[in-house]
């Protein structure tokens, strides 16, 4: 998705902080009409297998910590 090329010129001009309060802003904005996000019957019966899969064996998976130091960003 292209943006304007004048908005794109009045985001570059604000702070980085106005920056990531805008970001939140906008994401707020989607949260807040989240009826709208509908998933497809795919999505949907995917995340109904993952919810199956993790009631069976809630301990299979890995905790956060051990995602990271796998991926080498723990310290």
């Amino acid at each position: 998705m292209s943006k304007h090329p004048l908005l794109k010129l009045e985001i570059s001009e604000l702070s980085i902080a106005e920056r990531i309060q805008l970001a939140e802003d906008l994401w707020d904005s989607i949260l807040d009409n989240q009826e709208e996000l509908l998933l497809s019957e795919a999505q949907e019966q995917e995340l109904d297998r993952r919810l199956e899969q993790y009631q069976h064996n809630p301990t299979a998976g890995s905790t956060w910590e051990e995602v990271k130091q796998r991926l080498g960003f723990a310290q």
